[in-house]
């Protein structure tokens, strides 16, 4: 089940992106139909990788990349993505990570989420990347080690903005 994000929240939440987004490598992570990094490539992202593992959503996803002729700048990953994430050897550093669970995960796998957060601090984010968090205002789940910078709710709808902690270099 895809959870549609309002167009005002979309241009709320791209208007606050719009000083990283140009010529960054994003990761759509649970993408469902592709909007966010669709969106991300729409507004000048060099390329994004999609996460998707439920069929309908991926086959949807699939169509709308071949439909906006994305297809050179895009990735798609099927299947688990915590799979993915625990096998993946470090990897290209991302910009922006959008992160948009099902709600029910931050009830019902949230390990599985803190695990992933802490994969992709550790292997796959930027030095000053942007995760956005997406999640029902009824939830809350600190995901060690990124730490909120950002927080804005709408209506029942949260969007945090979470970067890693930096950490401090040998010579310190």
């Amino acid at each position: 089940m895809t959870r549609p994000i309002t167009d005002r929240v979309k241009q709320s939440l791209f208007d606050i992106l719009a000083p990283v987004i140009e010529g960054a490598l994003v990761y759509d992570l649970f993408a469902g139909t592709g909007s966010m990094g669709l969106e991300s490539l729409s507004r000048g992202a060099a390329h994004v990788t999609f996460f998707e593992s439920d069929p309908p959503a991926l086959a949807r996803l699939r169509r709308n990349i071949e439909a906006l002729s994305v297809g050179a700048r895009s990735t798609v990953v099927s299947g688990d993505l915590f799979h993915w994430f625990a096998d993946a050897r470090p990897g290209e550093r991302v910009q922006v990570a959008f992160l948009d669970p099902p709600y029910r995960f931050l009830r019902e796998r949230p390990d599985e989420l803190r695990r992933l957060a802490s994969k992709l601090a550790a292997d796959h984010l930027a030095t000053d990347a942007v995760v956005v968090f997406r999640h029902d205002a009824r939830d809350e789940l600190a995901l060690p080690p990124l730490v909120r910078r950002d927080h804005r709710e709408y209506g029942g709808m949260v969007l945090e903005f979470l970067s890693a902690v930096e950490r401090p270099s040998a010579t310190e």
